[in-house]
């Protein structure tokens, strides 16, 4: 029987098992079979530490990749992806067709590149997006988000080469920021899409903006033609009776001491009251002079306050009850109807906002 220890007979050399049986080692073979070890040990030790290295290599091209991404999110331009007159909205799955119609989808897929460039249809948009950021952002995809500040982007650049329309810019401005400021906090929780780096860098392109409307200087206009102060007060008032703002009055009655006694005539507001709000809204707030005289100026912006505006567009987009197709107004749709006028509604920004609401 071999022995598993050096055996006394024959000294320096011990029983070995191996895949052969049991064979014979010396200390010479031993020292060798150490050596052996040690050196495929240190092969091992060099393939670890090179599988080591690739790994971090890789590592920092993975991280080059995701700086460079962001970066590319943060400056590049997404294009505008459709530029469709009208959209079939559909609410469900059916057999003919798999999916429903999102707001995020509906906000890519229309033409709102073309529509903030249509003086009838600015105001509508920017009411959409003013909307969209109080409350709709989070329900858009990732792709609609990029869209969504790509379009204000646009929006502003308008505003800051037409010098029109900076208070409801400024004011859209403010709601995101604020929007953006509860979101960001919110991250990690599916709030918003992307990193949040990309976001902060957003939210610093609206600060950008809003200093920019704020310094912005309107020029006066070169013309040599009749001025609005030259016009006689019957025609001044007939002006002001078609802005449907107060804060417009107000800003015009700065301009000159004529038009500021104009601007504080009680029929101006009058009519703006009963304009904006109901007969019931204006008789919880009614607001009596100490000569017996109804302050119509005072009670419109109270009611500012209490109620909301009531809105008027030149041009809004138009829903089709019959065929669910969602169109500007003064696009053609193939609707089958017999009556296609029958069918249609218009819809405000809140309209276009709850269609998809289900």
């Amino acid at each position: 029987m071999p022995f598993l220890g050096q055996d006394w007979r024959s000294p320096g050399q011990s029983w070995v098992k191996t895949e052969e049986g049991w064979k014979k080692t010396t200390a010479d073979d031993k020292n060798n079979n150490v050596s052996v070890e040690r050196y495929c040990k240190a092969e091992e030790e060099e393939e670890c530490f090179n599988k080591e290295n690739l790994l971090l290599s890789l590592n920092y091209d993975m991280a080059a990749k995701k700086r460079k991404k962001d970066l590319m999110n943060n400056n590049t331009k997404v294009p505008y992806f459709h530029r469709e007159k009208w959209i079939y909205v559909h609410k469900g799955s059916t057999k003919e067709r798999h999916g429903y119609c999102t707001l995020g989808e509906a906000f890519n897929r229309l033409d709102f590149c073309s529509a903030i460039k249509d003086t009838r249809r600015f105001n509508y948009v920017v009411r959409l997006l003013e909307l969209i950021a109080k409350s709709q952002l989070p329900s858009l995809s990732g792709v609609a988000q990029k869209n969504y500040m790509n379009i204000l982007e646009r929006v502003v650049q308008k505003v800051l080469d037409d010098q029109q329309n900076v208070r409801p810019i400024k004011e859209l401005l403010q709601t995101l920021y604020v929007s953006l400021c509860t979101l960001v906090q919110d991250m990690g929780k599916s709030v918003l899409v992307g990193n949040i780096n990309m976001w902060v860098h957003r939210m610093e392109n609206i600060l950008q903006w809003q200093q920019q409307l704020d310094s912005i200087q309107i020029n006066r206009p070169t013309s040599k033609g009749m001025t609005l102060t030259e016009l006689p007060a019957s025609l001044q008032l007939n002006i002001m009776q078609r802005l449907s703002d107060g804060r417009d009055l107000v800003s015009l009655g700065q301009v000159c001491p004529t038009l500021g006694a104009l601007t504080e005539d009680r029929l101006l507001w009058k009519r703006l009251c009963q304009y904006h709000f109901t007969d019931r809204q204006i008789r919880k707030r009614l607001m009596v002079s100490d000569k017996g005289h109804l302050e119509w100026k005072k009670m419109y912006f109270k009611l500012s306050r209490c109620y909301p505006h009531r809105e008027q567009y030149s041009d809004t987009l138009h829903f089709c009850t019959h065929c669910h197709i969602l169109f500007w107004k003064d696009t053609n749709h193939p609707c089958t109807a017999n009556n296609p006028e029958s069918c249609t509604m218009s819809l405000s920004p809140q309209d276009f906002i709850n269609l998809f609401n289900f």
